[in-house]
């Protein structure tokens, strides 16, 4: 196997690592909010943060790298529409992700000492909460329109 299919393979095994946890730890922490129990909480809340730190982060700086290494190797100029796209996508995700870390751990580290203490969840978790949802809609869809872009290469979007 040449390095180009090497680096192909793992740019698409760590796409689908960093979608597949960013929406899985989304789904398990937005449901585990929705039941209100302090202690569940406070176990996915922590397990959202481990995750980001094992999965997500190595995923977020290695897509950008090997992406850009496949285009050159490709012979795909960086201002190719969909790879344009795709990057400007990539980084509007990431402006919404660097605040959502920041509020997972806030979030993991109140619902933990409330879990303690055995005391309800102040109105400043509820608070972070919402600005987690609302930061991973369009960070998620971001992600999947460049999932879309990468696996098209839409015509339209390249010039040819």
């Amino acid at each position: 196997m040449n390095t180009y299919l090497v680096v192909k393979s793992l740019h698409i095994m760590s796409s689908v690592l960093l979608v597949g946890t960013g929406f899985g730890t989304a789904f398990y922490l937005y449901f585990a909010n929705r039941s209100g129990d302090v202690r569940a909480i406070a176990v996915v809340a922590r397990l959202v943060v481990r995750a980001d730190k094992w999965f997500t982060a190595p995923a977020v700086l290695f897509q950008p790298l090997s992406g850009l290494w496949l285009a050159k190797a490709g012979g795909w100029p960086i201002d190719t529409g969909w790879i344009a796209a795709a990057l400007v996508l990539f980084a509007l995700a990431g402006g919404c992700w660097l605040p959502v870390l920041r509020l997972q751990v806030r979030m993991r580290d109140i619902a933990l000492r409330c879990a303690d203490s055995g005391e309800r969840l102040p109105a400043g978790y509820w608070r972070h909460a919402r600005h987690w949802e609302w930061l991973g809609y369009p960070a998620f869809v971001a992600m999947l329109l460049v999932l879309l872009l990468m696996s098209t290469k839409p015509a339209l979007l390249s010039g040819g």
